[in-house]
This record gives C-alpha cells, structure tokens and sequence, in this order.
C-alpha cells in the first residue's frame, strides 16, 4: 500500500505532518506486511513514479478533492504527528475516515 502524506521537511526522524497547502515536502509511504518498508519524498503530491492509494491529512477541514478525483482514500489523523505515528495508527486502524 502506498501512503501519501504532507510534511513539513524531508528529515524522517523530525518530519511532521502539515496541512495540506503548507507542506514543503510529500511523503510517500510503503507499506507492506505490517511494515513501513521505504520513505520516498518529491516537492509536490503528483511527482511520485507510483500512484498512490491513500493520503493522509491532518483534519476534516483539509482541501482533499484533488485526491479524491484521483481515487485515493482519504484518512484523517487527528492526533498522529509522526512517520511511526501515523504508520501504527494505519495498521492498527486507528486513523479516520474524512468527515464531511
């Protein structure tokens, strides 16, 4: 599975998740078997070779329509900050469903 998510810097032990129109960088996440398994970044959310199949956002209120166009799921982490955080929330599924 292949995770988008806005950050705040490209450092993966400091990174943070940001909204969505102050990120400075996207991760993208691979997970596979329960495992975080590589951390790609590019400057914009469209950049990656793969296609991604969720983004997380930060809240309910966040722009996500362009995701949403693209067929991507949208979770919401309300309290998970970090790349483990919100990794551990996902395989636990403990991330949210967007609110509208």
């Amino acid at each position: 599975m292949l995770v988008l998510v806005p950050m705040n810097t490209t450092d993966v032990q400091e990174a943070e998740i940001t909204p969505v129109l102050e990120a400075k960088t996207w991760a993208q996440l691979r997970i596979e078997e329960g495992e975080l398994v590589e951390v790609l970044h590019c400057d914009t959310y469209d950049g990656f070779e793969n296609w991604s199949e969720a983004v997380v956002v930060n809240s309910d209120g966040e722009p996500v329509m362009d995701f949403m166009n693209m067929s991507m799921m949208v979770l919401v982490a309300h309290t998970q900050k970090t790349i483990d955080d919100i990794v551990e929330a996902y395989l636990f599924r403990e991330l949210h469903d967007l609110a509208y």
